[in-house]
């Protein structure tokens, strides 16, 4: 059977929707509220808390296309994409679930069926492995199915037995393998030869069944869940009748692309794989909010970025490429991933700019490398410069080979291996994934939110909770959490903060300062005073000043959300927001600077909405419904299946479960604060509502009009006034310099009659005074020009800094460097220089010592003359 790799993620999709199972879309490749994982790297990540029983839904069967980013931390794949047939740093993971409803024999039958029914794959072509001790798979695949019991391959290893960390759920595995054929080296799982490409790993089954604990022991799991991932590109290959994943529609599709954007005909080059491969990745990781950087998650993204333009210049490219070939991803995966479509002018924004960069990071390189080769001993480049060459400006390892071989010199190879691998293994510490499951509390109870309507109401004291521990009683003056049924309190999330307040009980009060989700819980931080037990009726109160001033601020971001979107373009997508009493916080994409004009025009429309008083309307929607209705969904937010869409009149419509005022007439005022950029393509404002705007704007007017009375003049005048004093001040500054650049010369002519000659060369060392250092450049020059061949050695003190500078005429620098002798009086004043061989400056901080360096200087040179 042949079929389109989109047609198959439907197939996929509609086979288990047909049997009862609720299509979930694929989370962000940012885990939601996840430290232990650097990127989504599988299908169960958006259900882990499901599967741990933290996170109830309103269905017990699910299925998903997971998009998944495997490139750096545990699980990195980065190193061999392009070069074998199924490494990807992007692929899709097809995957059904269940959460407690069936368990092995169903998983076993869905997955068969599938397979030989519904996409024609002959049973005769697969073999399967189960865990050495699961006799239950054993003999559903034996008996039930009728796989042969030759084909069924016991595996002891932990390849078989899957495990969410070193302690919680895990449970064995159950794979489906299909066989290429005779044709191919390798042999079946379990083998010697099972590394080679002929039996291929398609499906995997995790029967999750047990509950590990610290000391090894296994307990078995109340409700038994199934966790499995199909590949799409590798099931989509054998459907297609190809061996390499990247022979498959999509990926041929992307390859001739790429081929076209840099101007080959050699379709079969494995750099082509690598472009096609990372386009995918960098415009997923884009949309879902990662931007280039130096760390984290934007590190990875930019390694990727790079190498994808490093083998595009291989190929022979000889201008920015990468960013060209959104459209073609588009236009394969825009269907499934809308996303894709809308921000597309985002993604290849981002990514012409991180090459142009990249471009100029080759220059600053080569800078460094050719500073190595003028110094380097021996035939050999040290595998720490290539390793820094490459980490620190992403200089490709055989552009560093190139280089040395037109020097006559190697690359110290094992040396870089060696500093990468240390690399790699700090990163593997750095990703924590020793998470203790067992040690993270998990609150059953389900709190009720009531916040919408009330501001205080009675619940019942349900869990108490201190030193990570649950506990009967908090005690007068102890730190703790209080989870109640139900509660006013709105817990952070969103961006908008958790709520204040007081809960009152009859032995005292718990004094809440924030208010955060577990799972379902709403747990109250804080303190008590007095005594709180469990079971005691509460009376909770929040803080109804300071919810208000949220709730203008929060209302206001969503305001400011659409006028962003409306002045400076649709591409403006919210990149993370801090919605807090004082003030609220904007992220979002944008490629420069917003003007001082736009900044005007923003507020401006914000403060239109503001007085047309909208009413807020409210409504609960299914989530796909909500989105097709056109209302906006914020990033980093994690959706439930119904979601609650806010309507400020015709102006903004987004998704929101936070606190809202009742018309926007109640914000009052917005006044827009700060705007700065905080990430290649991310923007941030920051602004205040209500009354916090009001004391911003009567601040800046108390400021201005303290200003006007410095400058003696009115207000509306300040701005000629300053304008003024400053050209005066550049003229005063002008006339400054020329005095002191004339006087430097003047003491440079006098300084003449200080020349010495050392074996017949002309040599000038003085110590300079009322010097500043930034005329020694100029007084150099001017005093060996009056010489004509020699040395000359000028140094100054200023304050507790020594500035050093060597010239060396040209036809000297055979016998005298300037860097090697400027280094040489720096070492005893506290410093170090470097220049060229017939200019060098340093600097020290030994100001004390310069004489005495000075005088050093001749007999230095009667060595080298």
């Amino acid at each position: 059977m042949t079929i389109s790799t989109a047609d198959l993620r439907n197939k996929f999709k509609d086979y288990f929707k047909s049997h009862g199972h609720h299509a979930v879309a694929s989370s962000s490749l940012v885990p939601a509220d996840d430290p232990t994982l650097l990127f989504t790297n599988a299908g169960m990540n958006q259900f882990k808390d499901t599967l741990l029983g933290a996170d109830k839904r309103s269905y017990s069967r699910a299925v998903s296309s997971q998009r998944c980013v495997r490139a750096g931390g545990k699980h990195n794949d980065l190193e061999n994409v392009g070069y074998t047939a199924r490494h990807h740093t992007f692929f899709e993971m097809l995957g059904n679930f269940s959460f407690g409803d069936y368990f092995k024999k169903e998983a076993i039958e869905f997955a068969w069926n599938f397979l030989t029914k519904e996409v024609g794959l002959p049973a005769e072509k697969l073999l399967v492995t189960v865990y050495s001790e699961d006799d239950e798979a054993f003999d559903i695949w034996e008996n039930h199915i009728g796989v042969p019991k030759e084909k069924i391959i016991r595996i002891s290893t932990s390849d078989n037995f899957w495990s969410m960390g070193d302690t919680g759920p895990c449970g064995p595995c159950s794979e489906i393998f299909y066989d290429h054929g005779a044709h191919i080296w390798g042999g079946p799982p379990g083998t010697p030869e099972e590394d080679g490409d002929r039996f291929i790993e398609i499906w995997n089954l995790v029967f999750m069944q047990y509950n590990k604990q610290a000391d090894g022991s296994m307990e078995p799991l109340p409700a038994p869940s199934i966790d499995t991932g199909m590949g799409l590109e590798r099931i989509s290959a054998i459907l297609q009748n190809v061996h390499s994943n990247y022979e498959i529609d999509l990926f041929q599709n992307l390859i001739k692309s790429a081929a076209s954007i840099v101007g080959t005909d050699d379709l079969e080059n494995k750099s082509l794989r690598v472009i096609a491969d990372h386009i995918r990745s960098c415009s997923f990781l884009i949309c879902d909010g990662v931007m280039p950087s130096n760390e984290g998650r934007g590190y990875v993204l930019r390694r990727i970025i790079r190498r994808a333009v490093r083998h595009g210049y291989k190929l022979g490219a000889d201008d920015i490429f990468f960013y060209k070939l959104v459209a073609s991803l588009a236009t394969e995966m825009g269907e499934a991933y809308p996303e894709l479509v809308d921000q597309k002018p985002v993604v290849e924004k981002v990514l012409r700019v991180e090459e142009e960069q990249f471009s100029k990071t080759l220059a600053r390189g080569m800078a460094m490398l050719n500073e190595t080769l003028e110094t380097l001993e021996g035939d050999t480049i040290p595998g720490d410069v290539v390793f820094k060459l490459y980490d620190t400006y992403g200089f490709p390892i055989d552009l560093t080979n190139d280089v040395a071989r037109e020097h006559e010199l190697k690359i110290d190879e094992e040396g870089f291996e060696s500093a990468m691998q240390q690399q790699r293994a700090r990163a593997q510490q750095a990703s924590n994934f020793g998470t203790d499951y067992n040690n993270r509390l998990v609150v059953e109870q389900e709190t009720a939110f009531t916040g919408y309507t009330d501001v205080d109401g009675s619940a019942t004291v349900v869990e108490l909770i201190a030193n990570n521990e649950f506990v009967a009683t908090l005690e007068d003056g102890q730190e703790g959490v209080v989870v109640l049924n139900s509660t006013p309190f709105y817990a952070e999330s969103g961006g908008q903060s958790g709520d204040k307040g007081i809960l009152s009980v009859a032995g005292g009060e718990f004094v809440v300062s924030d208010t955060q989700k577990m799972g379902k819980a709403f747990a109250h931080r804080g303190v008590a005073k007095g005594t709180v037990k469990k079971g005691d009726t509460a009376t909770a109160s929040i803080d109804v000043a300071n919810r208000e001033a949220i709730k203008k601020n929060h209302s206001a971001t969503h305001l400011l959300h659409a006028a962003l979107r409306e002045i400076l373009g649709e591409h403006v997508t919210q990149k993370g927001s801090l919605v807090e009493a004082p003030r609220l916080r904007f992220d979002f994409s944008h490629f420069e600077a917003v003007t001082s004009e736009q900044i005007v025009q923003i507020e401006r429309r914000v403060n239109e909405q503001i007085r047309e008083n909208h009413v807020l309307s409210t409504e609960l929607m299914e989530l796909e419904d909500a989105k097709a209705s056109g209302a906006m969904a914020l990033f980093g937010e994690k959706y439930d299946e119904k979601v609650r869409v806010v309507k400020m009149g015709p102006f903004s419509v987004e998704l929101c479960g936070g606190t809202h005022v009742t018309r926007t007439g109640d914000i009052g005022l917005l006044k827009i604060t700060s705007e700065a950029g905080i990430a290649s393509g991310v923007r941030r404002l920051e602004a205040v509502t209500g009354e916090e705007a009001l004391n911003v704007m009567q601040s800046q007017q108390a400021t201005l009009a303290s200003l006007s009375a410095m400058l003696k003049t009115d207000s509306a005048n300040v701005l000629d006034r300053v304008a003024t004093l400053q050209n005066h001040t550049k003229e005063l500054e002008k006339a400054l310099t020329a005095a002191k650049q004339k006087l430097a010369s003047q003491q440079g002519a006098d300084m003449l009659s200080n020349t010495v000659e050392i074996n017949g060369v002309k040599v000038l060392v003085a110590n300079l005074e009322g010097v500043e250092a930034k005329s020694l450049r100029s007084m150099m020059d001017d005093i060996k020009n009056r010489i004509g061949e020699g040395i000359v050695v000028l140094g100054v003190a200023n304050n507790s800094k020594v500035n050093l500078i060597v010239g060396v005429t040209k036809n000297l620098t055979s016998q005298v460097k300037a860097g090697e002798l400027v280094n040489f009086i720096a070492s005893q004043v506290g410093g170090k220089g470097g220049g060229r061989p017939d200019m060098a400056q340093a600097g020290g901080d030994k100001p004390e010592n310069l004489n005495q360096a000075l005088d050093s200087v001749n007999a230095w040179l009667q060595d080298k003359l």
